[in-house]
């Protein structure tokens, strides 16, 4: 029988040198490895996806430090937790030494009272705060507490690393050294982890587990990708036992609104209902589909999107489904196009191509005499003094001039856009 306690858990790094992936962050001359090194912990905030080491960092470098370590979850923690905490810390102090760590994990969960109780310990140094955080700070993080913390990024690992901890789990987990694995193929772990340690040993581990109960304790088992699948798929709720298709289910409710199918998007809506999902994490995946999806086909998406996002906030939950709902199945229903997404693509990848062009001297401003004597500004047309306020003019730099970036998409709003860009630049673009 394998331990109650979870492999992810059994094998959680101790030092930064058993420590997987970010090596932007950790390998040699990495910025927070020379933070690290030096002992001057400023406070700050650990933004990454799930699973990929936020927790399992926070407490390597405490320990590394040897600072008084206290760990809380937003999840279930209030003010007068953080306050305790804060408490705690003062009293671990002594003279001359550096603070203890007060940990906050997922900490876009703390309201703002609750960020700002932290607030005063963290300016007064009584406490260096470490916060982890899967979304985005600038959003869910406070403006004077964000201030004053540094943000570092975790990325997914990748499967490479990943790989790698599938065979030190084998070597280095005592439970599993017991028994006789095999690994005879491993892309259905890593495709199930999708850059997620705790996803990767869970499926890991409940493989071995469903196999030991048809091979018995001195059989030998073998994991094979067709039997990973299938205990994932047959054991989905020990699988998500810790909440782990939270991005499953946002991208699948995502995907079906993209695809327009108003059914399966309030299902996958009703799923997350149902789990306690946070409300605004919902309604900002909306806005920010509005936006990538659907676009100009129905610009008024954008607006109901942001609309709902605000109503949700002034009026939680239960209610806060029926507004969802309405907006899912609008945004479902609207005709879609991503060409304002692919354009600032576009416009990204000329910019990474090209560098930084100069802008051609007639859209300079010129405010000063100098500016104008060199030709700032000289010979620009006002497009309001002419015939349907448009003038024929050249407006990107001359080294990229005629360059398509925005094409408009198929659909009847963006037909009328085409149709206008012909009419007014000819051939210039190309429309």
């Amino acid at each position: 029988m394998l331990s109650n306690q979870p492999l992810a858990e059994r094998l959680r790094p101790r030092d930064l040198e058993g420590y997987f992936g970010q090596p932007h962050l950790v390998g040699p001359d990495s910025v927070l490895r020379k933070i690290i090194e030096s002992g001057n912990l400023p406070s700050f905030i650990l933004w990454g996806p799930p699973g990929t080491g936020k927790t399992t960092l926070a407490g390597i470098i405490a320990t590394q430090l040897k600072r008084p370590f206290y760990q809380l979850s937003a999840v279930n923690s209030g003010v007068r937790d953080v306050r305790e905490s804060i408490e705690k810390a003062k009293s671990a102090r002594f003279f001359d030494q550096p603070n203890p760590v007060v940990f906050i994990d997922e900490i876009h969960r703390f309201n703002k009272s609750q960020q700002d109780s932290l607030l005063g310990a963290v300016e007064q140094g009584i406490i260096t705060l470490i916060g982890a955080t899967t979304e985005n700070p600038s959003f869910e993080v406070i403006p004077p507490l964000l201030s004053r913390c540094q943000v570092f990024i975790l990325k997914p690992l990748d499967d490479e690393v990943l790989r790698l901890m599938i065979s030190g789990a084998l070597k280095k987990d005592l439970h599993l050294r017991k028994y006789r694995i095999t690994i005879a193929g491993d892309e259905a772990l890593v495709r199930v982890a999708a850059g997620d340690a705790r996803k990767l040993y869970n499926a890991l581990e409940l493989s071995v587990a469903m196999e030991l109960k048809e091979a018995g304790e001195d059989g030998e088992v073998v994991i094979t990708d067709e039997k990973v699948l299938n205990h994932i798929q047959n054991n989905l709720v020990l699988y998500d036992k810790n909440g782990e298709m939270h991005y499953d289910i946002i991208s699948a409710f995502i995907k079906s609104i993209r695809g327009s199918d108003p059914n399966a998007a309030v299902y996958y809506l009703a799923r997350m209902v149902e789990g306690g999902e946070d409300v605004r994490f919902i309604a900002r995946r909306l806005i920010i589909l509005a936006a990538e999806d659907i676009g100009l086909a129905n610009p008024n998406a954008l607006m109901l999107a942001q609309s709902a996002f605000e109503a949700v906030n002034v009026t939680g939950w239960p209610e806060s489904r029926i507004i969802l709902s309405e907006i899912a199945i609008y945004l479902a229903l609207s005709p879609k196009s991503n060409s304002a997404y692919m354009a600032i693509n576009n416009g990204q990848g000329l910019v990474k191509e090209t560098g930084n062009l100069p802008v051609p001297l007639h859209l300079r401003n010129a405010p000063t005499k100098l500016m104008k004597e060199q030709g700032y500004g000289k010979d620009y047309q006002y497009a309001h003094n002419y015939d349907n306020n448009f003038i024929y003019e050249n407006y990107l730099p001359r080294e990229i001039e005629g360059r398509v970036l925005y094409n408009p998409g198929k659909n009847n709003r963006e037909d009328e856009f085409r149709s206008r860009l012909r009419d007014i630049w000819k051939d210039k673009y190309g429309y």
